[in-house]
């Protein structure tokens, strides 16, 4: 399971740059890492998981901005198709994690 955090956040005042600039420290803080400039992701082992980080990211939404937050399954996300220029790229995907019963 891999959650998306997109966002769409203020920065015309100091303000608003100190909340944008929480806001992506707090993504990374929460194992998030960049895709692009204002989107943001997490590989989850299970839906449960990736509901305790939603829930987090909930917990630090800036005050103004749009935020979304979007769950897509492994075989969704590997169907993604990524090209820099021209030429196509591999997504970067975690490796396998083993869990424990």
């Amino acid at each position: 399971m891999w959650i998306l955090v997109f966002f769409d956040l203020p920065t015309d005042t100091k303000k608003y740059k100190k909340a944008y600039a929480d806001f992506r420290k707090n993504l990374q803080r929460d194992g998030f890492s960049m895709f692009q400039f204002s989107l943001y992701i997490r590989h989850c082992a299970s839906m449960e998981n990736a509901e305790v980080h939603i829930k987090r990211v909930k917990s630090f939404l800036p005050e103004f901005g749009k935020v979304g937050i979007m769950c897509v399954t492994d075989k969704q996300f590997s169907s993604i198709e990524l090209f820099y220029g021209q030429k196509p790229q591999q997504p970067n995907t975690p490796g396998f994690q083993l869990e424990l019963f």
